[in-house]
């Protein structure tokens, strides 16, 4: 648990430093930058959805079964052989698909015609996107989940800033701006390329003959529908609402939607270093392992996630006040996904657990359940029609229930999965004991009064749920990773 808890760290603080400027650029600088055309912030909202999901099939579940594989096959150059010229084929299939079917796919998809005429940047991005993905799950199995997320979450966005800084001076028009801003997934594929290379992490055996090619192949298969459909499911309100709303809305969503999904934040950090470590647990069938990272992943993103739900909902109304007008009606979007992120959260890496297990099957079977529920509650409650519109549940708002509603099942499934098939489940005493904490940080904390000055709002609300916080995780010892990393900064503040 040692690799887990100092990967875990640098991947948090990557996160963290990312999520800042993230927080910076979608909160303050997209809205003000788009205020006048937020149609061209939900293009680009959209171009990504697009390309994620395409890459997702184009890649053929690689990067997953990468990891799966790679600490029981001797010849590695064979395994990387393997993973550079599927992902190629598939992304070649996927650029002969659309070459076909480009009239008929922009009638399926209600595509406006600003997206028709952008459309051909998706696969630039499905190129860099995929490949990025397969050297991130390179770099992931020699135990390096911190070089991959630092370039994501921090070279990408630092570069996106100064694109939107520079755009929002008028020093250059949006088709610049946009070319630009595709660019960077390429700068951020070769730097990872670069940094594996001087590495010696990429070494390429023109041979098949060691590998397991079938039971390689039908993993794949079951990990690309099942990753498929996660990636479709997060995507899927985004596209909905671009074809049923309109570009605009995309936009409106996807700020509201990034404030709800910082919940999820520290979880990420956790997840990308815990799952080669499951991989090789499993490899050995060392259940005790497997159940220690399955508990300490939830009750330290239960923690760290409730924290952050917490400052954001204390605030979520002096966040709302420093918007453009147009930007500022998603504040029950926020409230449904942040609730079903820290769900999610609480769930712990049960995914991962189910992928790399003899039950990896019933990942494509989740997943599958995932998409209808997802797709038939998107379909109702997102139009004007919807069942739930006299609650205000509908459009943006629908979207988000929709969202809760899929993640609070697809969850609370798995969840129920596990402990049938291998009777494990993450939870605790503890675990009541963290919700019970939160829920009486959020009373006693919801009544603090607002000044005239929502940034300075905004700043010591969040410094005082810190304050509260971190003594009571430390007297009641929710988590002894947490505790133990705030005991060795309190020695090191007071050396």
């Amino acid at each position: 648990m040692g690799i887990i808890r100092n990967q875990s760290i640098k991947n948090s603080i990557s996160f963290y430093i990312g999520m800042t400027i993230g927080a910076f650029n979608t909160i303050l600088i997209y809205p003000n930058v788009f205020n006048n055309q937020p149609q061209h912030w939900g293009l680009l909202s959209i171009l990504v959805a697009y390309a994620t999901l395409i890459g997702t099939f184009s890649s053929l579940g690689i990067p997953k079964t990468f990891i799966r594989f790679f600490p029981a096959i001797m010849e590695k150059g064979q395994l990387y052989f393997l993973s550079l010229i599927i992902p190629l084929f598939g992304f070649l299939l996927s650029c002969l698909g659309y070459w076909l079917f480009k009239e008929e796919l922009f009638v399926l998809l209600n595509a406006s015609q600003l997206l028709q005429d952008n459309f051909f940047y998706i696969f630039s991005l499905v190129f860099f996107i995929s490949f990025y993905d397969i050297l991130t799950s390179i770099s992931r199995s020699y135990l390096d989940a911190s070089t991959p997320i630092f370039l994501n979450e921090i070279v990408l966005k630092s570069y996106s800033l100064i694109l939107l800084v520079l755009h929002g001076y008028k020093l250059f028009d949006f088709t610049t701006f946009l070319q630009l801003y595709v660019c960077g997934f390429l700068f951020k594929f070769l730097l990872l390329f670069i940094l594996q290379l001087f590495k010696g992490n990429l070494y390429i055996k023109l041979s098949l003959g060691a590998l397991k090619i079938k039971e390689i192949v039908v993993y794949g298969a079951y990990v690309l529908i099942g990753g498929a459909s996660v990636i479709f499911v997060s995507r899927l309100d985004l596209i909905m609402i671009g074809a049923l709303l309109g570009l605009e809305h995309v936009a409106f969503y996807t700020l509201a939607f990034y404030i709800g999904s910082v919940i999820k934040v520290p979880g990420k950090s956790i997840i990308s270093i815990s799952v080669p470590l499951l991989a090789k647990a499993w490899e050995e069938q060392d259940f005790k392992q497997i159940q220690t990272i399955y508990s300490k992943s939830s009750i330290n993103q239960l923690i760290i996630g409730g924290l952050f739900f917490l400052c954001v909902w204390i605030n979520i109304d002096a966040i709302f006040s420093i918007l453009p007008e147009k930007f500022s009606h998603g504040k029950w979007v926020v409230l449904c996904i942040g609730l079903a992120q820290l769900f999610s959260a609480a769930a712990g890496v049960n995914g991962a657990i189910i992928v790399n297990s003899k039950y990896y099957k019933y990942d494509l079977y989740t997943n599958l359940l995932l998409v209808v529920i997802t797709l038939i509650s998107n379909y109702l409650l997102i139009p004007e029609s919807s069942p739930l519109s006299s609650y205000g549940i509908v459009g943006i708002n629908g979207a988000a229930f929709a969202t809760a509603i899929s993640v609070l099942l697809f969850n609370l499934i798995r969840l129920i999965l596990i402990k049938v098939k291998m009777n494990m489940h993450p939870f605790s005493l503890q675990t009541i004991k963290t919700i019970v904490l939160l829920f009486a940080m959020f009373f006693a904390l919801n009544f603090l009064p607002n000044s005239s000055y929502a940034f300075a709002d905004i700043i010591w609300k969040s410094i005082v749920v810190v304050i509260f916080s971190i003594p009571s995780v430390m007297y009641f010892n929710l988590s002894k990773d947490i505790t133990s990393i705030l005991k060795e900064l309190k020695a090191k503040l007071l050396s």
